[in-house]
C-alpha cells in the first residue's frame, strides 16, 4: 500500500487529519527469484574540476566595486545668524536616549513634517521628522546612522547616546 502526501509549501500550520482510505493503491511488484542486484560505481575523476569552490572559496564578481552608500548627510550652506536673522525659541524641548538605524530618517513620536533640533555631546543637527517611532518608551529619537555619530561623539560601537531634542 501507497499513500501519497499532502499539499506542500504552505507556510500555515495545518490540522492534523486522518488520510483517507482512497488515498491507498495497490502497487504490484515483480517478484525475481534470482534476486538481481544493483550496484553503483564510484565517482571518477571528472567529478572535481581545477579550482573546485570549497567553503574557504572567495568569489569575485568583475568589474567596480558597488556602491557603499552615503556616509554623511549632504551639509548645507546656511548664511550666519545675525541680530535680524534669530532662530524663533522652540515651542518645547525633550531630553532622552537617541539610537540609529539605517534606514534614512529621523524617528519620533511626533507629526511628519515636525522640525527639530537634536544636540548631544558631539554637536547639534537640524532635522524634518519623517518617520514614527521608536517604540521603546526609554528612546526619544531614532537617527540615521552618519546623523547619530555626528552628534554622539562616541565611539563607533556605541548603541545609544543622551541628547536634548527641541521642537520648532
Amino acid at each position: 500500500m501507497v499513500a501519497l502526501p499532502g499539499l506542500t509549501g504552505s507556510r500555515v500550520p495545518s490540522p492534523i487529519e486522518p488520510i483517507p482510505a482512497g488515498a491507498f493503491q495497490q502497487l504490484q511488484t515483480l517478484a525475481n527469484d534470482q534476486g538481481s542486484t544493483i550496484s553503483i560505481d564510484p565517482l571518477d575523476g571528472a567529478h572535481v574540476s581545477d579550482n573546485a569552490i570549497t567553503a574557504r572559496t572567495t568569489i569575485v564578481e568583475p568589474g567596480a566595486a558597488p556602491d557603499p552608500g552615503p556616509t554623511r548627510r549632504a551639509a548645507l550652506d546656511q548664511r550666519d545668524p545675525t541680530a535680524a536673522s534669530v532662530r524663533k525659541p522652540p515651542r518645547y524641548t525633550l531630553s532622552g536616549y537617541a539610537t540609529f538605524y539605517d534606514n534614512g530618517t529621523t524617528a519620533m513620536r511626533l507629526p511628519r513634517g515636525t522640525v527639530v533640533v537634536i544636540c548631544g555631546g558631539g554637536g547639534c543637527i537640524e532635522r524634518v521628522v519623517n518617520d514614527y517611532g521608536p517604540q521603546k518608551k526609554t528612546r526619544v529619537v531614532d537617527l540615521y546612522r552618519p546623523d547619530f555619530f555626528s552628534i554622539c561623539g562616541c565611539a563607533w560601537f556605541a548603541g545609544t547616546t543622551w541628547v536634548t531634542v527641541s521642537v520648532y
